[in-house]
This record gives C-alpha cells, structure tokens and sequence, in this order.
C-alpha cells in the first residue's frame, strides 16, 4: 500500500517522533499544525464567528475584532529579527492579501485598521471580489494644515480615520494639541466618526484635559507578563516607536502600552469607545490571554494583526472570550 506523504505531514511526523525532546516552540508548531489539520482543505467559518459580536462606532457596525494592517505592509515589530518584515511582506502578495481579507469576512471580521498607504490594495480586492469589508484609516497631520489630505482619504473610501498613534504622541510630547483639535473637528464636520490614535496614556490624559471630543479612542493595550517586555523603572514617556535602545533593560520595539494599569483607570471612567490595539504585543502573548486582557479590562474592539492561517482561531477565541466575559467593570461603549 502506497502513502501520500506531505511535506507538512512529514515535519509534523518529525517534530511528533521528538516529542520528548522538544522546546517549547516546537511544541506550539505541533499543536498548530494538528489543530489546523490539511491546509489544502478550506475550512467552513465556525458557527460562532459567523455571529461575531458588534459594536457602534457612529452609523458604523464594527466587529469586536477586527483586522490590522500591518501584517500587510510589513510593519513587523520584531524586535531584533531584521529580516521579519521582508518574509511579510514576500509572504503577503497582492493574492495572498485577498485570500486574508475574503476569510476575515467569512469568520465575522468586517473591518480592517490600517494605513493610508494600503487604502488602494483594499479597494482593489472589494472591486474584484465584492467584499463588503470596512476600513479605519490611520491618519498623520499636516501640522501647519491639520486638514490637508483629509478630504483624498474620504474621496478613496475610508470609513472613519482617526490620528496616527505616533502623531498623537509626537504632537501631545511638543505640545502641540492643537493640530489634534483641528484633526479632529474637520473630520467631524466631514460627517465622518473621528478618532484619536496614541501608544502614551498622557495623550488621553491631556486630550480630556483640554475637553477635545473624539468619537472613539485609539489606544494599545497589554499587559506585561512576557518575556521581552522591559522593567517598569525603565519606562519612559512617549518612547514607543521613537526610542530603539541597545540595553535590554529598555526599549527595542518590544512594548506598545507603557502604563497598562493607568490606561484601564482612564476607561473606567470615559463612555466613547475605545478600540485597543497591539493587544498582543505584536505577538508576544498568546490570544486567548491577550484578548482576556483587553475585554475585561474594558476595550470595546481590539485590532490584532493576523495571517491568514491565523484567523478561524483567533475568531473562535475571541467569540469565546467574549462570551464568557462577565465580570466587565466598564460597559460597552460600542
């Protein structure tokens, strides 16, 4: 009798017969690779993401998880790996980007967060295949004309922007708030939700401060119980995505949320809804954790970025996360 043998099955075969010596990173291969089963054979949505939970933002139903644009513009927060973000970018052709977004939208997934950059492939793939899929574009002012390039971004298709979380930042540590106020007005007087983009806690913090109104907040949300997050005495304001130290001890692109704990004290007490993102510290925490975290502790939808071989799980887990949410101190806001 003849057998058909993969090249998958046969490093799954591999990596089983070591079973007893093997570290912990071959045994999440393993366990990947017998839950996902033939990759040649599409798998039905699971009957629960088909139903996944949503929220308002304006007039916009958005799914409590939704997409981010990273994974396709190559933006790989990968510490110290340098070649991380080329293998993304080979691996997500024009093709493989469609695929992704085409089962998004199988698995309840109807929004993407993503750059104005990649407004055009997102277009291209609903025009070519009738996807009905959302977008939330990231926006980074002009500060001497905040509203400049507002009105392309609308004309291309986008469903809400909101404030860059880097701009947010840099604009909040020169003080220069105002440029954020204007954004943020003249994407309102658009007739389009608003929002308000930033990795630092002090941007919501002088934002509310100065009474600016966005219709939804921006923010990254983890904790820090993984390995490469840094110590707290080593955290300094508005260092994310600026700061690239050489000391372990600080930052190197390994934390997105510095002040966890502050974040959660200012929802409790804000009733605009608040999309988290970086909820698994670009990849750092295992989903079901990361979106225990971010749910309970009051997100209203949480951005993660996913290949596509990624989302039917991170889709069933975040519906039985959702699920099983019960001892939320902040209400929905979305």
């Amino acid at each position: 009798m003849s057998h058909k043998m993969t090249r998958r099955g046969l490093i799954a075969g591999s990596i089983a017969g070591a079973a007893g010596i093997m570290g912990l990173e071959e045994r999440i291969l393993l366990a990947a690779m017998q839950e996902s089963g033939d990759p040649n054979k599409a798998k039905a949505p699971h009957p629960q993401t088909a139903n996944m939970p949503t929220g308002k933002i304006g007039k916009l139903d958005i799914g409590r998880l939704i997409i981010g644009g990273n994974l396709i513009g190559g933006w790989a927060h990968s510490r110290d790996l340098i070649y991380v973000s080329k293998l993304f970018k080979a691996y997500n052709t024009e093709e493989k980007i469609f695929q992704t977004l085409a089962l998004a939208e199988q698995h309840g997934i109807n929004t993407i967060l993503l750059a104005e950059s990649l407004l055009g492939i997102v277009n291209k793939y609903k025009k070519t295949t009738g996807g009905k899929i959302q977008t939330i574009i990231d926006f980074k002012p002009n500060e001497n004309n905040p509203a400049a390039g507002i009105d392309k971004v609308i004309d291309n298709g986008a469903d809400t922007i909101y404030i860059h979380g880097a701009s947010g930042d840099n604009l909040v540590k020169r003080n220069r708030i105002d440029v954020i106020q204007k954004t943020v007005e003249y994407i309102q007087k658009k007739g389009m939700p608003a929002g308000i983009g930033c990795h630092s806690y002090y941007v919501l913090d002088q934002c509310r401060d100065v009474k600016i109104e966005p219709d939804y907040w921006v923010k990254t949300f983890h904790h820090d119980k993984y390995w490469s997050a840094h110590p707290k005495d080593k955290r300094e304001p508005f260092s994310v995505d600026v700061k690239q130290s050489d000391d372990h001890n600080e930052i190197h692109d390994n934390m997105f949320c510095l002040e966890p704990e502050e974040t959660i004290d200012f929802f409790k007490t804000e009733k605009k809804p608040w999309i988290a993102f970086k909820t698994l510290a670009a990849g750092s925490i295992p989903p079901k954790n990361g979106f225990t975290y971010a749910f309970e502790n009051g997100a209203d939808v949480i951005t993660v970025g996913m290949f596509d071989f990624q989302i039917a799980e991170d889709a069933r887990v975040a519906c039985d996360v959702l699920a099983k949410t019960k001892e939320r101190q902040r209400q929905w806001y979305a």
